[in-house]
Order: C-alpha cells, then sequence, then structure tokens
C-alpha cells in the first residue's frame, strides 16, 4: 500500500496550517443525497456547491481533511494541463481542445474568485514562469507562447531570453523562458482547508478518519460502507485520485482506478531566508517550472523559505538520499544557496493518466469522479468541483469537453503495471539529458 499510510507527512504546510477541521469519525448508518469519497480539493469543492444548492451532502475522508496531494503539492496554479494542447487536438479536435483550455484558465479565475468569496487565507501570489533548460527548450517555449496567442486568444505571456531572464531570475541556468501573469501560487493546505470550512458552513457533513471499504448498489441508490458506518445514498462521487487503489491496482472501482497510476513527487523547504537574499533569487516572487520530462519546481513561501520540488518515483518507492538529492538540484540553480538549512523535506502521490489529461466523467448513472490531473490539478480541481455539482444536478455542459477525451487503461494489470511505467518512463528521464 501507500508509503506514509498511517501517519501525517510532516510538511512545511502543516507546520503552517491555519486551522484543524474538527470532524467526526463515521460511527453510525445515515442518509445523505449524495456522498463524497475523499477530503481533498476536488471533494470540498464538490461538496461545498451541492450543499449551496440545497444538496444533502456527506464528504467521507479515510484520514483528514487535506492529508493527500491537495495539501502537500507544489503549490503551483497554472493556466493548462500536462498534456501540451497540440496532443488535445488530435485526440478530441480543435474545437474541443480550445473549450479545454478556456477551462483551464477559467479555473485559475475561479480559484482567485473561491479564496475572495470565501476569505481564505492561502498568500496566493499571482506570476509564473516556465524556463527552459536547454535551447531547444527556449525555442519551444518561445512558439508555445506563439501558439497560445494566435490560436487560443491567450495574448498575456511574454517571451524571454537568457539575458531578460536575469530580470527576474537569480540564476544563469536557464536559456529562456515564458512569463504568464495569470497564473501563480498559493499555500496548497490552507486553501483545502478553507474550502472544507467553507462546504461545512454551507451545510455538507465532514466525516474523517473514515475509510471507505466498499460501496454497492441498492434498489434504491448506493451503500457506502465505512469501518463503522454506512451511507445510503442517491450518488456517489469518487474524489480519491493517486489514493482510490493501492498500487496493484485493485481498490474500490478498478473500472476507472485502471486508467491512473500514483507517481510520488517531493519537496524541500530551506530555513527562512532574508528578504534581499530570497527576492535575489526570484524578484516577482513568480511560482517557477522547467521544461525537462523530469522537472524542478520552486518558488519563495510568505516567509521567504525557498520550496523546492522535484524528483519523481513512477515504482512507489522513496528515492534514496531524497532531501540530498533535491538539495543537489537546488543548488545546481541556485549556486548562492550553498550551505542553507533544509527545515522540511515531505513527499506525496499525484494521479497521472496515459496521456495526462485529466479523466472526468460517469461511471454509472450514480456515481462521478475526477481524477489524474497529473500534476495540474490545483486549480483544476476547485473548478471541477462546480462543474461535477452542476452535472450532477442536471447541467453536464461543463465537463461535456472533458468527457470527450479518450483514456487508456495502463498495461500490464495488477502484478506488471507498475515495472512497465518505470521502464517506459527511463526513456523519457534519458531525454533530459540530450
Amino acid at each position: 500500500m501507500f508509503k506514509n499510510d498511517d501517519k501525517t507527512v510532516q510538511s512545511y504546510y502543516q507546520h503552517t496550517r491555519n486551522f484543524k477541521i474538527d470532524a467526526p469519525k463515521l460511527q453510525q448508518d445515515i442518509k445523505a443525497d449524495v456522498v463524497i469519497i475523499g477530503g481533498g480539493l476536488t471533494g470540498c469543492s464538490t461538496a461545498l456547491h451541492l450543499a449551496l444548492s440545497g444538496v444533502d451532502v456527506a464528504v467521507v475522508e479515510s484520514r483528514h481533511f487535506g492529508w493527500g496531494a491537495s495539501g502537500r503539492s507544489g503549490g503551483q496554479i497554472i493556466n493548462g494541463f500536462a498534456v501540451g494542447q497540440d496532443v488535445l487536438e488530435k485526440l478530441v479536435g480543435m474545437d474541443s481542445a480550445k473549450d479545454l483550455w478556456d477551462h483551464s484558465v477559467q479555473s485559475v479565475e475561479y480559484t482567485r474568485q473561491l479564496i475572495a468569496t470565501y476569505n481564505i487565507d492561502c498568500d496566493l501570489t499571482m506570476g509564473y514562469l516556465h524556463v527552459g533548460v536547454k535551447q531547444r527548450h527556449a525555442k519551444e517555449l518561445e512558439q508555445w507562447a506563439e501558439q497560445l496567442s494566435s490560436t487560443y486568444n491567450y495574448p498575456v505571456m511574454a517571451y524571454h531570453n537568457k539575458s531578460e531572464l536575469a530580470g527576474f531570475l537569480g540564476s544563469d541556468l536557464y536559456q529562456g523562458g515564458v512569463s504568464d501573469p495569470g497564473s501563480g501560487h498559493l499555500h496548497p493546505l490552507n486553501y483545502c482547508l478553507g474550502l472544507s470550512k467553507a462546504a461545512k458552513e454551507a451545510g455538507a457533513r465532514l466525516f474523517q478518519n473514515s475509510a471507505v471499504v466498499k460501496v454497492e448498489s441498492s434498489a434504491t441508490g448506493k451503500v457506502v460502507y465505512c469501518g463503522n458506518g454506512t451511507i445510503r445514498c442517491d450518488q456517489v462521487v469518487y474524489g480519491c485520485n493517486a489514493y482510490l487503489a493501492s498500487f496493484n491496482g485493485s481498490g474500490l472501482a478498478p473500472e476507472i482506478s485502471n486508467k491512473i497510476m500514483p507517481v510520488g513527487t517531493y519537496i524541500i523547504a530551506t530555513e527562512p531566508l532574508q528578504e534581499e537574499v530570497a527576492l535575489g533569487l526570484i524578484s516577482n516572487r513568480a511560482a517557477i517550472a522547467d521544461s525537462n520530462f523530469v522537472l524542478d519546481y520552486y518558488r519563495l513561501s510568505a516567509d521567504n523559505r525557498m520550496l523546492f520540488g522535484g524528483r519523481v518515483s513512477y515504482s512507489t518507492l522513496e528515492p534514496l538520499k531524497l532531501t540530498q538529492s533535491l538539495y543537489r538540484r537546488m543548488i545546481r540553480v541556485f549556486p548562492q544557496l550553498q550551505g542553507v538549512k533544509i527545515d522540511f523535506s515531505w513527499g506525496g502521490y499525484v494521479a497521472i493518466t496515459r496521456n495526462r489529461a485529466p479523466h472526468i466523467g460517469q461511471m454509472d448513472d450514480r456515481s462521478w469522479f475526477a481524477q489524474g490531473y497529473s500534476g495540474h490539478g490545483m486549480a483544476l480541481t476547485g473548478y471541477m468541483g462546480k462543474l461535477l455539482a452542476q452535472a450532477i444536478l442536471g447541467n453536464r455542459e461543463g465537463i461535456a469537453c472533458f468527457e470527450k477525451v479518450p483514456h487508456k487503461t495502463f498495461p500490464g494489470g495488477k502484478v506488471l503495471r507498475i515495472p512497465a511505467l518505470v521502464a517506459a518512463m527511463s526513456y523519457y528521464k534519458l531525454k533530459d539529458y540530450f
């Protein structure tokens, strides 16, 4: 099963969270209109929007709210998807690809709206810079910005050559980059806790430490079984993402869990830096990511720590000497941080799909799901909660273009799917060196 399954991951975000959600363990048999499995951003946002519409909704979380990727990630809220628009054009056609892009842009703006509406204190900071380590990366980024402007009506991106990047970054590693003022970053756990609180205040019933062991159909709907109680309901939403199943592909809903794979991703946080030092690294406090397949992503926290993420594990095993490895990667970007103390090191799992597009839809007439954001979920998840709620209430227009994206099962079955993925990803990792 999952590493760190039985304990709280001691991340920088846990250290700086604003509050905990007070939610009981489910220990009785109850009824609800809709049950949402998973207390991350997808689950909490869906619960909020359903509750605002008068739906009797219950959320069951196996640990505590914000425990998974929603509370541990790099915190970047970024337009677009892990899959390129050129791939989406081939998968769904130009019109639907444009609709998907528009949804991604709307998701960032909607994140800002949710934060403002519910007064969520989560260190929202706008600004994003995508940088290229190699000259070919820089050229591709310049072409990407031109494509988004001319084809997707998104003209706000600006290309910067190596010398111009010096005005943003205290690093000479990169050959060029694209800035996007429409994207940014935030404190993911405080954002998730804020949505959890908003859902609860809107009338949603929240239960934590209540792992779901099975879901069955009944003559009148669904029955959700937890260890010490059940919930009879009309509709179920699976918002579990990487934690839907064990790593061998079994779990609550194998018909959708076989479309995703868990991937470990890891972050370190330095000690607080003096402000002049921090701004010498990233002068505009933007979120940064590079163009490598195994990418580095980083940003400054509100208290001037460098939060530096990278490394991935496709095998479900934590990389050896993880903190030291991430430290070396950080020093490669910012040699001036040599000797800085690392206060926190943590990781967790995100779910990827084979094509890296999010997997959204309906399993049967009473079951819905959203998963596989492939590392681009911080903005999409909260937005998807609104679209899922609308679909459950009868308006499928919002999720229609997402449902058009075809998704294939990961090969290898229960035994070989992880080794097969590790072998396939090794090829792409090698490309980062050439």
